[in-house]
């Protein structure tokens, strides 16, 4: 059963396909970890520009997987780097986020039988 994540939005665009919704999943299994990666790197480097194209290519994912928490933090990173801000103000907004996506890959590793 789901938690982290809903479907509906998949399912509502692809008419029910069940093999879109897996090819939506492994996207993001494949995907999102990198690009958590690429965030993290660049806030320890406090490389504004490539946080945030991190953040902004996993933002509709995040959307389209109903990951409204993780959605919301995206959308404070993009703000953050806009601003340039300081980095401790955007910490706990990007390890939160961390925490979200492993939950959340687990999860779906588990329910897709992926590895």
């Amino acid at each position: 059963m789901a938690l982290n994540y809903n479907l509906s939005k998949v399912y509502a665009i692809s008419d029910n396909d069940v093999d879109f919704a897996r090819q939506i999943v492994v996207l993001f299994t494949e995907e999102v970890p990198a690009e958590i990666v690429n965030i993290k790197e660049g806030l320890k480097e406090k490389d504004y520009q490539r946080v945030y194209q991190a953040a902004h290519k996993i933002k509709p994912t995040l959307d389209l997987l109903g990951m409204d928490i993780a959605y919301r933090d995206v959308i404070a990173i993009e703000a953050w780097t806009k601003a340039e801000g300081k980095k401790r103000e955007i910490k706990d907004v990007v390890k939160n986020l961390r925490k979200y996506i492993k939950l959340t890959l687990k999860e779906l590793k588990k329910d897709y039988d992926l590895k």
